[in-house]
């Protein structure tokens, strides 16, 4: 294990894979520098014989820079605020956080 996440350590901290962000507990200060990687798929979604298609935003982080995220804690990327949205699912190895995000 000690091997693969030195290899996630790597991934998260090369410019082309992941960026900068601040993560806000409760959406206050103080603010902990994280690095995060961007994902954003499309989603659709049936509502009775509907499909609506929506933009959204992930964010993976390693659970060492963020070891209890919770709904409403805020992430700052650049100039733009994000709220968790939901509860922040852990990857198998429990090393990685994948949180949903909407504008804050």
């Amino acid at each position: 294990m000690e091997g693969f996440e030195r290899a996630l350590t790597r991934v998260f901290a090369d410019p082309n894979m992941a960026t900068d962000g601040l993560w806000l507990k409760s959406g206050a200060e103080p603010a902990t520098p994280i690095r995060l990687i961007r994902k954003a798929p499309d989603e659709v979604t049936s509502y009775g014989s509907a499909r609506v298609w929506s933009e959204t935003l992930r964010a993976d982080v390693m659970v060492s820079q963020m070891p209890d995220p919770a709904p409403g804690d805020r992430i700052s990327i650049g100039t733009d605020i994000w709220e968790v949205q939901g509860k922040p699912v852990r990857d198998r190895e429990r090393l990685i956080w994948t949180m949903d995000l909407r504008p804050a």
